[in-house]
């Protein structure tokens, strides 16, 4: 069961990715890649500005450097603005009038296409809390399977899988 499950998160994770990719194509969001067009979200969110860190920890990544340049190519883009805070090195980033036009267009678009179809779904908004929670608690184990792996070696695996 475990199989099929993860079979269904990737076609899901694929299905998510086309369909927020061609969502920003048609709200003029054209020039960005997938990671771009979340990061684009996540630092819109809240109406506050994040760091590089922040922004990882909100996406449950330790990929900082591929945040960074993506940050920078949103930049280059205008959409975002890069803000020093006091005299420290540290700087965050908040959405720009143009990216909050484009993600306010792009939010318009998306709930035509496809919130408007989800109201025909019985009790949507509560499956969709519980599929939510759910999904966070199998984060967390997948989260700590991976942690205990990385103690273990190919060589330590081979050896308890013979001795089974």
């Amino acid at each position: 069961m475990t199989t099929e499950f993860e079979w269904a998160v990737l076609r899901f994770q694929q299905a998510f990715e086309r369909s927020c990719l061609q969502v920003a194509n048609i709200s003029g969001l054209v020039e960005l890649s997938f990671q771009e067009l979340i990061l684009l979200h996540v630092i819109g969110m809240q109406e506050r500005p994040k760091t590089a860190a922040s922004i990882a920890r909100q996406l449950n990544s330790d990929a900082i450097s591929n945040i960074q340049y993506s940050l920078r190519k949103l930049l280059s883009h205008k959409l975002v603005a890069k803000i020093k805070e006091g005299t420290g090195k540290i700087y965050t980033y908040d959405v720009t009038k143009k990216g909050r036009t484009m993600v306010n267009e792009y939010a318009k678009i998306r709930q035509m296409v496809l919130t408007e179809q989800t109201k025909n779904i019985e009790e949507i908004d509560r499956k969709l809390y519980e599929a939510s929670k759910l999904i966070s608690l199998l984060t967390g184990l997948y989260d700590e399977a991976s942690r205990i792996s990385a103690t273990y070696s190919s060589v330590t695996l081979s050896k308890a899988s013979e001795t089974e």
